[in-house]
């Protein structure tokens, strides 16, 4: 399962990047608010990876943020609504506006934004309030991680663990002296979640 790719720009389209890994190009679909924040073509990209797996497909969705990864990996988890829709989603409202939308039940904003109906809107609403707010909630601590820490949260997320205890894995390593470098901080996180 991939999780984060850091590698070279080769393409930049407003829903598609390709990005240059050690020689492997890999095609990653994006939201329109990643495009404008990801720099010029050649420079080197990083992205939270959702990869997402069918019987006939295997498709990466890209996110500058864990944060913006997480709202994703909500938005798909509502009935009818697949990665295409939760990228579109998260094309016509950034993280914190598309959140703020489904909190308030503002089905009028969100059926704004292009191919989003009321039955849609609607379910969002009903399926997702509750939950943001408890990820709203829990969001103030994530900024001390860093972003060697997220990246290795969401790394271990990916793995199947709990974000409670990756974030623990994460401080328990820090504590023990391991650098702040994604890959021994992964290592060691890694570790102490095995044991």
């Amino acid at each position: 399962m991939i999780a984060y790719l850091r590698g070279r720009l080769l393409e930049k389209h407003p829903n598609q990047v390709i990005v240059d890994v050690d020689g492997v190009g890999y095609s990653v679909h994006i939201p329109v608010s990643t495009f404008y924040q990801l720099p010029e073509r050649g420079s080197e990209a990083r992205l939270f990876i959702h990869t997402h797996v069918r019987e006939d497909l295997l498709a990466l969705y890209g996110f500058l943020t864990a944060k913006d990864k997480a709202l994703f990996e909500r938005l798909i988890s509502v009935s009818g609504i697949g990665p295409r829709l939760a990228v579109t989603l998260l094309s016509g409202l950034d993280a914190d506006e598309l959140t703020q939308a489904i909190r308030q039940g503002d089905v009028q904003r969100l059926t704004r934004i292009p191919g989003v109906g009321r039955k849609t809107s609607e379910r969002l609403v009903v399926e997702l309030r509750e939950k943001l707010g408890g990820a709203e909630a829990a969001a103030p601590a994530a900024p001390a991680l860093g972003e060697s820490g997220e990246e290795v949260v969401s790394a271990l997320l990916n793995l199947g663990c709990g974000r409670p205890a990756a974030e623990a894995a994460v401080e328990k390593a820090r504590q023990s002296g391991t650098p702040d470098a994604f890959e021994p901080l992964f290592r060691a996180a890694l570790k102490i979640v095995m044991k």
